[in-house]
């Protein structure tokens, strides 16, 4: 199971210098990732940098560690223009962009980017259609309900071709919906399991099921789970990431937030974890 780690941009807010230093010894204590949220503009949501710019930078003061957005809320974003960002990142960072994507909850954000709420999990599909063959052809012919590039590409195309995508699922009362559960299953990658523990079993379960309608094998689709360890003993953060290896996660998030850490604080958490991780 791959082990990376939060970039806790609400706490470190501007604070570059700190944002500096956290990435950087994230790399050098060999945690294989670092995620960022994504808001552009919410109800009271508070302080958040947009990720893809922030990424763009990340990349530039690192060399190993693999970038990862999770989610882009990309319904709400242009098409093209997301293909274009990631497709730069991708290439900055030598091949280390790892996609998230979702369709996000704030129906005030999407009137305010001027999208559409209503429609939004039908055009994430069509999206992640036309972003694959953006990332892999130098000309791309598609019409879509809301896209279509007629004869053109983006240049230059990512290293990764075609960059991961990864779905980020929001549970509701119900769970997570069943649309999402096949979105992951017929066209991600992977996904990351933003929801309780006790309802991955079942999720699998189905996004396993709509795998195999597709052709596709089911262990080839990643699962991503996270666990805070600020503010917990060790003995209990670490008994959750084996819960988490247990139920068949790839990739784990570790999360220094939560604490109200300074910069020095949350290097301090990310040393000790990975000195316990190491035991």
């Amino acid at each position: 199971m791959q082990v990376g780690i939060s970039l806790p941009v609400r706490e470190l807010r501007d604070d570059l210098a700190a944002m500096r230093d956290f990435v950087q010894t994230a790399e050098e204590l060999g945690f294989t990732h670092l995620r960022v949220p994504d808001q552009v503009m919410r109800p009271d949501s508070g302080h958040l940098h947009e990720p893809l710019g922030l990424l763009s930078w990340v990349a530039a003061l690192t060399t190993r560690i693999e970038l990862v957005p999770s989610v882009i809320v990309l319904p709400a974003r242009q098409t093209v223009l997301v293909a274009k960002q990631a497709a730069e990142i991708d290439v900055l960072s030598g091949g280390r962009l790892r996609f998230g994507v979702g369709v996000g909850g704030s129906a005030e954000e999407y009137e305010a980017l001027g999208g559409d709420f209503t429609t939004r999990g039908r055009r994430c599909d069509e999206q992640m259609e036309l972003l694959r063959l953006l990332w892999t052809q130098e000309r791309v012919d598609f019409t879509g309900h809301w896209d279509r590039v007629a004869g053109m590409g983006i240049d230059p195309l990512p290293v990764q071709r075609p960059i991961p995508m990864w779905i980020g699922p929001g549970s509701g009362g119900d769970g997570i919906a069943q649309s999402v559960l096949r979105r992951i299953g017929r066209m991600s990658d992977g996904w990351f399991a933003i929801i309780a523990q006790d309802e991955v079993p079942a999720a699998r379960e189905t996004i396993g099921r709509y795998a195999e309608e597709a052709d596709r094998t089911p262990d080839e689709i990643g699962l991503e789970g996270a666990v805070a360890i600020t503010g917990k003993p060790a003995e209990e953060w670490t008994a959750e990431l084996t819960a988490w290896e247990d139920a068949g996660a790839t990739h784990l998030c570790l999360r220094t937030l939560g604490g109200g850490l300074d910069g020095a604080g949350h290097i301090a958490a990310l040393r000790e974890a990975r000195s316990i991780l190491d035991g």
